[in-house]
């Protein structure tokens, strides 16, 4: 391996040839600079679609109200379901190993008017409880967020985002400052931190305030919009046993099928994730077995360059054997040819589709749909590995040609 005359004879050849290198060994790079460009660009989808739910907990269960489509015990079709609070109070109880649970209220279903004096914005208000906090996580970055005390006593807070902060307050402190929301004042008691889905949409943040609040202020009596809980077996199995038996609870409450899917919705998140995972799994499958396939026709160029080499050569390897090389000798010999053309080559590939990923991920804002386009350690080594398998292979057709070339007919060649 560490033979200075054969390497010596190795970069001799390479010498001889030198544009028969270079176009061989860019068959390899291209091969290897797709295979990494295409599971950057793989990861990067990965992420973008991971971003968007990364304010949720895991294990958690959404459910929403629908309409029946199926009679039960005597009751029409087409029934509304409307949620409330005596079915997360239900819930809180029926639900084995759940941990946290709120129900959410939109204010008027939808934008709703945040006013500081001149200053005013369109955000999405949601009445929740502070259980909220531990199933979407929001960062709290001044004050503190909505607590138990403002839900009972009823107490118009407010928490904001980033965005509506700045939007109001123009600089200023905003904590125990007040607002007001749809024309009734509110005292903001924290600020969350907020990220915008996407370059150039103009999405705005949610601004909560304590569930009782809403449902009293705004006549909406004890209706919610969505119930959310999370639950300690965060399981797939434990996760589907979850939901069937909140939906059961919710079917006994307010009487429908308990398999009409569409009288509740769910959004179960550990099935959402575990589908997720084996959709990109397949993906990434998918961009190895292009990007091996793409390496392959590299290799299968290098072998035939490789042969024609041996070809060239036939006269000298039998010289060679004629004066004690063994086959192995001649083997090695070749093999390492293949292989340092091959791995020379697919570094190259691999450190310019590292470098572009990168250089892509400092400079293109990310999105909901893309996002940090970057290979890991572990897939950096595989490709590398991939190199040295393949320049082997690639070298053993050629070396074993070689091997069985005899002296006596090796000196008659012309």
């Amino acid at each position: 391996m560490f033979d200075g005359e054969k390497w010596a004879e190795i970069f001799d050849t390479i010498g001889k040839n030198k544009l028969r290198t270079v176009l061989t060994g860019f068959s390899v790079f291209w091969g290897i600079f797709m295979l990494i460009i295409l599971l950057g660009t793989g990861a990067g989808l990965q992420n973008g679609f991971s971003y968007n739910f990364r304010n949720t907990a895991k294990n958690t269960i959404t459910l929403y109200g629908g309409e029946t489509t199926k009679p039960w015990q005597g009751l029409a079709t087409q029934r509304p379901i409307q949620l409330d609070t005596r079915d997360v109070e239900a819930l809180r109880t029926a639900v084995p190993g759940l941990e946290h649970i709120s129900g959410n209220l939109r204010v008027w279903r939808g934008n709703s008017n945040l006013a500081r004096g001149k200053h005013y914005g369109n955000f999405s208000i949601s009445g929740v409880t502070p259980d909220i906090a531990h199933l979407q996580q929001q960062e709290i970055i001044q004050g503190r967020f909505i607590n138990q005390a403002d839900q009972l006593e009823t107490r118009k807070v407010i928490v904001l985002a980033e965005d509506s902060r700045d939007a109001l307050f123009k600089g200023e402190d905003p904590i125990n400052q007040w607002v007001r929301v749809n024309n009734i004042p509110f005292q903001v008691v924290g600020v969350y931190r907020f990220e915008a889905g996407g370059q150039g949409m103009n999405q705005s943040s949610q601004v909560f305030i304590p569930l009782s609040v809403a449902q009293r202020v705004f006549n909406a009596q004890q209706t919610v919009d969505r119930i959310m809980f999370s639950f300690l077996d965060g399981s797939l199995a434990g996760a589907q046993m979850a939901a069937q038996r909140a939906v059961a609870v919710l079917a006994s409450r307010h009487r429908f099928d308990p398999t009409d899917d569409r009288a509740v919705y769910v959004n179960n998140n550990v099935e959402n994730a575990a589908n997720f995972n084996s959709i990109f799994a397949g993906i990434n499958a998918f961009l190895w077995i292009i990007g091996i396939g793409t390496i392959v026709a590299g290799i299968v160029g290098v072998s035939n360059i490789m042969l024609i080499t041996v070809k060239e050569r036939t006269k000298e390897i039998g010289i060679r054997k004629a004066l004690g090389a063994t086959p192995a000798n001649v083997v090695g010999q070749v093999i390492m040819e293949a292989v340092f053309v091959s791995a020379m080559a697919g570094y190259l590939g691999l450190v310019c589709g590292v470098g572009l990923l990168e250089y892509v991920a400092g400079h293109v804002p990310g999105s909901d749909m893309f996002r940090n386009p970057t290979v890991d350690l572990g897939t950096a080594l595989t490709a590398t590995a991939v190199l040295v398998v393949a320049g082997a292979l690639a070298g053993l057709i050629p070396a074993r040609k070689a091997a069985s070339i005899r002296p006596i007919e090796a000196l008659r060649d012309e």
